[in-house]
């Protein structure tokens, strides 16, 4: 019996709706809601990245298993996951997993043509594989980024090559983005899906789900849980605003309404992230009555907050190198929500990330009034950025982050 047909009961012994598939735009291919993202695996970021531990192997294969028996059937990972494509490969092949079974999504930033041709072998072979179906070229953040992968003789004009070999049987990308580049990276048409951050949270995406839709690419949502906001891990504002549902649910349901949306990737490495993330199906019926209600409820906060940033980036650039949207972001969460952990846990990450996340700490204001008259909400944005700087700066959370490579035993799941 196909397991994604079977009737699947949940902890507490309740039938839940069978996993759900949706094509992935125009590769044609019938992938689950729900991806196993390789991020996360017991010890997997501890180099060196092909020295396996026995307790990384076991969380691999215990959460490979779980994922498959539950019509889970595509898999994502990447080459700057440390371990992750090394345990993959291994629980995979030993498994004995027909190939049919599964589509595999890996990415990898290499700059030349020879790197690429180098990086994708390497990746083959630690995934023991004789064809990756989706290949993105991971983290293209920026112009500079966005020239490199797709210049003439570039990266992805081999990969393409690669696709027409039968390699790569599908070219995409991740990204960090602000909009302006994601929109510019979906408009080169070199693409046939693209992973991107887009969640109830941080809407500021949607034109460019809708122009990644209107292309036909597949669309992949990264970190729903995590970077959605830590929702594993909700304010108590939060959990009560989305009952009686999860945030966790709230939020899945929240994408997977968007028909443009194919599937979200989730970091699952315990069984308890299973059952979390499965609560998000809904027999394809998105949003609910229910589901209507709770958005409705969540909503109402943030429309009432005088102060609220709308994230029209007409603030940028600032000349101090603050990304003054994201930090007002934060604020608008920390204020309208309570969000004050995840807060903490993103904007001690500024200063640290490089393309992935850029931008100086908020104290970095001279108040030098260059965002103000471009500001269509008239919002007094030193005051407001010295006051989330004072309330989610923590040196603890920074030096952390700073000197903490991501260990997957922390209690996330994408």
């Amino acid at each position: 019996m196909d397991p994604a047909s079977a009737i699947q009961l949940s902890a507490d012994g309740t039938p839940r709706p069978p996993m759900e598939y949706r094509r992935f735009g125009k590769t044609e291919e019938s992938i689950s809601v729900l991806t196993l993202g390789g991020m996360r695996f017991v010890h997997g970021w501890n180099p060196p990245r092909d020295h396996l531990p026995q307790a990384s192997l076991d969380n691999a294969m215990e959460t490979v298993r779980r994922a498959l028996e539950l019509g889970i059937n595509h898999i994502e990972t990447a080459h700057g996951y440390m371990k992750s494509e090394h345990l993959f490969g291994q629980v995979l092949d030993e498994l004995k997993v027909p190939r049919t079974q599964f589509k595999m999504m890996t990415k990898g930033a290499p700059m030349t043509a020879d790197d690429t041709l180098r990086l994708v072998d390497e990746q083959l072979q630690t995934l023991r594989l004789d064809h990756i179906d989706f290949y993105g070229w991971h983290g293209i953040n920026n112009e500079e980024r966005l020239m490199a992968a797709c210049k003439t003789g570039g990266p992805v004009e081999t990969l393409l090559k690669l696709r027409e070999q039968g390699v790569v049987r599908h070219v995409g990308f991740s990204t960090h983005a602000p909009l302006n580049i994601l929109l510019k990276a979906i408009n080169t048409d070199l693409f046939s899906f693209v992973n991107l951050h887009y969640y109830y949270f941080f809407q500021h995406n949607l034109p460019a789900v809708q122009l990644a839709s209107s292309k036909d690419m597949g669309i992949l949502i990264i970190s729903p849980n995590d970077k959605g906001g830590q929702l594993w891990n909700p304010s108590k504002k939060v959990a009560d605003l989305c009952a009686p549902l999860s945030a966790i649910q709230f939020n899945g349901r929240f994408c997977l309404s968007h028909p443009e949306v194919t599937t979200l990737t989730l970091g699952m490495h315990s069984a308890e992230h299973f059952e979390s993330n499965l609560r998000m199906l809904s027999g394809d019926n998105y949003f609910s009555e229910v589901d209507q209600k709770t958005k409705e409820r969540m909503d109402l906060p943030l429309q009432q907050l005088s102060s609220r940033c709308t994230y029209c980036t007409e603030c940028l650039s600032c000349p101090e190198n603050i990304n003054i949207p994201e930090v007002l972001r934060f604020r608008n969460m920390l204020v309208a929500y309570n969000m004050r952990d995840f807060g903490k846990y993103r904007y001690n990450m500024l200063e640290r990330q490089g393309h992935w996340f850029p931008g100086e700490f908020a104290s970095q204001c001279t108040h030098c009034g260059d965002c103000l008259p471009r500001c269509p909400e008239n919002l007094d944005i030193p005051r407001l950025l010295k006051e989330t700087h004072h309330r989610l700066f923590d040196p603890k959370v920074w030096l952390k982050n700073k000197f903490y490579e991501v260990d997957s035993s922390l209690k996330c799941n994408g």
